[in-house]
Order: C-alpha cells, then structure tokens, then sequence
C-alpha cells in the first residue's frame, strides 16, 4: 500500500470559499458596500458595548441622592 500524496496547496476557508462566491454572484460596488455595511454594524455594536460599560461606571461613582420625605 502507499502512503496518500501529501497536498501542496492548503483547503480554502469557509471564508475564502464564501468570498470567492460572492465574488461570482456580485460585483465590486456592490462587495464594497456590503463590507462597509458590515463595518458599520460592528462599529455600532462595540459602540453600544462602550456606552454600557460607561454607564455602568457613572452609575457605580456617582452618588445617589437621599430620598427626601414630606413632613
């Protein structure tokens, strides 16, 4: 028996075979967009996180005033 031949090129990734695809089916503008629409969208999620995070800060150094009670 013989030993299987060893491959000289590596197997594209599920993301290099996805890109080659919509490589294909679309055309560079429209590539181009859907990759800044997908920035934006990461941009906007790790914004939300900052400002859950920078809320959680005010809220644990800000102190909370005293409930004041009518006589």
């Amino acid at each position: 028996m013989q030993a299987a031949p060893v491959r000289a090129t590596a197997i594209p990734s599920f993301t290099t075979a996805l890109r080659a695809v919509e490589a294909l089916l679309m055309n560079g503008g429209q590539r181009t967009a859907r990759r800044n629409a997908w920035t934006s969208v990461l941009e906007d999620r790790r914004r939300a996180k900052d400002r859950v995070e920078a809320q959680r800060v005010l809220e644990q150094t800000t102190p909370v005033p005293p409930l004041t009670t009518r006589p």
